[in-house]
């Protein structure tokens, strides 16, 4: 999948002290799994590998204990402290995060997308345009959700035509995609 470029960010004007701080997704627990605790997870990114690479999770309320594939995309996982179904069910909902600290360097081109919510978009022309509210991902690239100040929202796939380039203090839209 072809990522736009990244600019180089002026060092002066950065959030990256802002970013390592803030906390990363990996998956979602959608229910509970069997009688004994387990959960059944929607995993993001890079699925599996990447929850397995950690331990604790929310601030360290939930240590992983075991996590396996479901064989559907998703993952059945296993915390320390939760020990029955109840408590598993408790726990629908629940988002696993870890700081962004945690995670690998990215390569030239890729992003986290809690990257990229929070940043103000503007056209390539620099005329601005809202703040970046979401990205989603429905199976061809991320789109990213753009809200206006006026309340509306759009959405511009994260495609080099559509997005020429963002670093850490704007995300630039190709006027045409700009609504």
């Amino acid at each position: 999948m072809t990522r736009p470029a990244r600019p180089t960010p002026d060092p002066s004007r950065t959030r990256e002290g802002d970013l390592r701080d803030k906390p990363v997704t990996l998956a979602a627990v959608i229910g509970a799994h069997g009688v004994t605790g387990e959960v059944r997870l929607k995993l993001f990114g890079e699925g599996l590998e990447n929850l397995q690479a950690h331990k604790a999770y929310n601030g360290g309320a939930l240590t992983l204990s075991k996590v396996r594939g479901d064989n559907k995309g998703g993952a059945i996982a296993r915390f320390a402290e939760v020990t029955d179904r109840a408590a598993a069910e408790k726990l629908r909902g629940t988002t696993l995060t870890v700081p962004r600290a945690a995670l690998p360097p990215l390569e030239e081109g890729e992003y986290y997308h809690v990257d990229l919510i929070g940043l103000p978009a503007v056209t390539d022309a620099g005329d601005p345009v809202g703040t970046v509210v979401a990205v989603e991902n429905y199976g061809a690239t991320d789109v990213v959700e753009i809200e206006k100040p006026d309340g509306k929202r759009f959405m511009v796939p994260m495609t080099e035509v559509a997005v020429p380039g963002w670093d850490d203090e704007r995300l630039i839209v190709n006027r045409d995609f700009a609504e």
